[in-house]
């Protein structure tokens, strides 16, 4: 019997008698058929005679929902759920009205109980994840910063800038991170012909370079203390890699 046959009968057996409860897989089938306005005047005259045929009043709320009236729809499935909670097509159904509201925190919890009563339904299961992502978001992944000064410059390229200490290797061009005239303090300096430490001088231009910042800044203040550490740091680690490589060379 082909669908429209199916309806052709249940309607002839409603019409024969009103009060038959076939009247809930009349309202379905038109339902299915894209008949929502059909579906919903067969479930209100059905529902009349027999108020407590739930799964009726399922196929009214969903019919509703397809007509977006939305309201009317959590009406009539909120009497199902509150006679029967565990009822797998209205929390369905109910998950839909509130998605559709955009109220996503009720849809998600009317797809999670839906998903408890049918497990491993892959259509809940990707609603569920699909909500999950919007109410709570997964975190943005954080790159990692460097650990140690060593991670933030090339100690060769360092010092042939600075004028001293070995070449960078070969192809290396540009150091790690490019060094601002702050750290290149002998961009535009002469060196005394009787001086020709680097990191002497280096100290010496850091340090005159130091512009105080308003105490009144809370922020600044705490940034500045960052620098004036990262400083110290710095100096203290180009001090330790001259003496090693002094040492080597006496040794």
């Amino acid at each position: 019997m082909t669908e429209h046959a199916r309806i052709v009968e249940l309607r002839r057996r409603v019409q024969a008698d009103p009060a038959s409860i076939a009247f809930a897989q009349l309202a379905e089938e038109c339902r299915r058929a894209g008949d929502n306005d059909q579906a919903v005047g067969v479930c209100r005259a059905g529902l009349a005679h027999h108020p407590d045929y739930l799964s009726a009043r399922v196929t009214l709320g969903r019919a509703l929902t397809e007509l977006g009236r939305l309201d009317e729809a959590h009406t009539e499935l909120a009497i199902v759920l509150d006679t029967a909670p565990d009822n797998l097509a209205a929390n369905r159904a109910m998950a839909e009205i509130f998605q559709q509201r955009a109220q996503m925190p009720e849809a998600l919890a009317y797809y999670k109980k839906a998903l408890q009563l049918a497990q491993h339904d892959p259509d809940l299961e990707h609603a569920v994840e699909r909500i999950e992502n919007v109410v709570s978001p997964p975190p943005e992944k954080v790159e990692a910063t460097p650990k140690s000064i060593e991670d933030l410059f090339d100690f060769d390229t360092l010092l042939a800038q600075l004028g001293g200490g070995t070449q960078p290797n070969p192809g290396v061009t540009e150091p790690l991170i490019p060094l601002t005239p702050f750290l290149n303090p002998l961009a535009d300096v002469e060196l005394p012909a009787d001086d020709r430490d680097p990191f002497a001088l280096l100290e010496k231009q850091l340090r005159e370079s130091e512009e105080p910042q308003p105490r009144e800044d809370p922020e600044v203040l705490e940034q500045l203390q960052r620098d004036q550490r990262v400083m110290a740091d710095l100096e203290d680690w180009l001090a330790a890699i001259v003496t090693d490589r002094n040492n080597q060379a006496s040794a």
